[in-house]
């Protein structure tokens, strides 16, 4: 990856995208302008479906899935394609990457990894999962043979965020695929250009026509629409706490598929006194809240330290997230891109408002920058003497703004770190091997990092509790979403 190849597909014309049902592109009709953060400009158009587009998405995936030709087919002939898939997508990374960046923001050394490079890597991970799959056989009396199948659950339906689409979208897809389902993404209709594509490759890749759709608008519309489907069996999304519990109401209202959610995250991350590298710990603890503009469920939006080194920490931190870059995302040079959208960024800038009139400080940051290039822009920002009920420490923000509070022992950080109605992720700081098990055990989160901050990979399942949602991303356990156990009880 270098300067001249980002910047000969920084200025490609992308054409009008229709939405991708039953294998054919379905254009006409209305459209959705799809804004670049990087300056505020039109970049190309999507189609803005509603429920007649879910409705036929739902039905070729009904056909596809009634028909067996891609449930039907043994275990190594779907691994062939999904291993095919992941090698269209490492072939398109760059393009994938940059296409990415142009429509969501982020900086592009972050989206060649975290978006093209970990959807190949996922692809690939559950194409050589999937045959490696086996029911059960029951211990039972001699004349009785009980068996447990593992079988496709039907047409899954998928909601994405628009922050790393194709990294979660991937995470979502490859194992409901790995299982033999069929499935309809909704992407975020301000970030779907490299689903889009991702469903082009996947039937290049040989996946048959109808196994995944795609269909595109706003969530109001085609998100309701799914939610409240008839056809489809399970419904995973990633996104905020409120439409997820629209989702369940859909789903209540509808055939109560079955809703995995992973939504909102107010993530502590611990720093104690005897930490062992205090300048890495803070470097480390600023990239967990600033790259990609703090736009990351799991970042490190919350940092409590241990009152001694409070101030020193602090200051470390302020030094190291003031050396990032903010700019352009397609820069090389920029080490953080752009805010997502004008609304993320006035919703930042309000949050900070709040802090301040709720007796915080302003260490670092707080303001809009780059305005001039039309595009969308913040400084990392840093908020010090934050309460434990304060907004900043409650409410999500999702972006580059990161609340600060100190604490005195460990049953106060403690405190601290689940004082909030999520649990997604979270970090702790420490020398004592005591101290670090006994903080995993207390603290409510899906993931706890020790001594690190972020980079978890596909090994290892991702997963909230509390108000951040319930079922797991990556890892072997996704697979369980997607299937049914059936028993067999045989008399023999």
């Amino acid at each position: 990856m270098d300067q001249a190849a980002i910047d000969a597909l920084r200025t490609r014309v992308i054409p009008p995208r229709g939405h991708v049902i039953g294998g054919r592109v379905e254009g006409g009709g209305e459209t959705l302008d799809v804004i670049s953060p990087i300056d505020g400009s039109v970049l190309t158009q999507i189609a803005r479906g509603g429920a007649r587009e879910v409705a036929q998405a739902t039905a070729a995936a009904r056909h596809a899935f009634t028909s067996r030709i891609w449930a039907g087919q043994p275990p190594a002939a779907r691994k062939k394609v999904l291993t095919r898939l992941a090698e269209l997508i490492e072939g398109e990374a760059l393009d994938l990457a940059v296409q990415g960046v142009r429509d969501n923001g982020t900086e592009i050394s972050m989206a060649f990894k975290a978006e093209s490079g970990s959807a190949a890597g996922t692809f690939r991970y559950y194409a050589e999962a999937l045959d490696k799959v086996y029911g059960e056989i029951a211990p039972t009396a001699g004349d009785i043979l009980g068996l447990v199948h593992k079988e496709p659950v039907g047409v899954v339906g998928a909601i994405l965020p628009w922050n790393f689409p194709l990294m979660i979208g991937a995470w979502k897809i490859a194992p409901a695929l790995a299982m033999g389902n069929s499935i309809v993404v909704k992407p975020a209709e301000s970030a779907s250009l490299s689903i889009l594509r991702l469903a082009e490759l996947a039937l290049e890749a040989g996946l048959p026509e109808g196994v995944f759709n795609v269909v595109t608008g706003k969530g109001s519309e085609v998100g309701e629409a799914m939610g409240l489907s008839m056809e489809i069996d399970i419904l995973v999304f990633t996104g905020s706490g409120a439409v997820g519990r629209r989702l369940l109401e859909y789903s209540a209202r509808s055939n109560l598929k079955r809703c995995y959610l992973e939504l909102g995250g107010k993530s502590p991350n611990v720093v104690f006194a005897d930490v062992a590298d205090l300048d890495h710990a803070a470097k480390v603890s600023a990239a967990g809240i600033f790259r990609n503009s703090g736009q990351v469920c799991v970042a490190g939006s919350r940092l409590i330290v241990e009152r001694s080194i409070h101030d020193e920490f602090v200051d470390a931190l302020c030094r190291h997230a003031s050396a990032l870059r903010v700019g352009d995302p397609l820069d090389l040079g920029s080490t953080v891109g752009a805010v997502h959208s004008v609304a993320q960024l006035e919703q930042n800038l309000r949050f900070v408002e709040t802090a301040l009139a709720e007796g915080a400080d302003c260490a670092l940051g707080g303001k809009r920058i780059l305005e001039e290039t039309g595009g969308y822009y913040m400084q990392p920002t840093v908020m010090t003497g934050v309460t434990r009920d304060a907004t900043l420490n409650q409410q999500e923000v999702f972006g580059p703004v990161l609340a600060v509070s100190a604490f005195d022992t460990e049953g106060e950080a403690v405190d601290l770190a689940n004082s909030t109605v999520y649990g997604l992720a979270s970090g702790l700081w420490t020398s004592d091997l005591g101290r670090a098990h006994r903080m995993v055990r207390a603290i409510r989160a899906g993931v706890v990092h020790v001594n690190t901050y972020g980079g978890a990979d596909g090994t290892v399942p991702l997963g909230g509790v509390g108000q951040s949602g319930n079922g797991h991303d990556k890892s072997l356990h996704a697979l369980d979403k997607y299937v049914d156990l059936k028993t067999a009880w045989m008399q023999l």
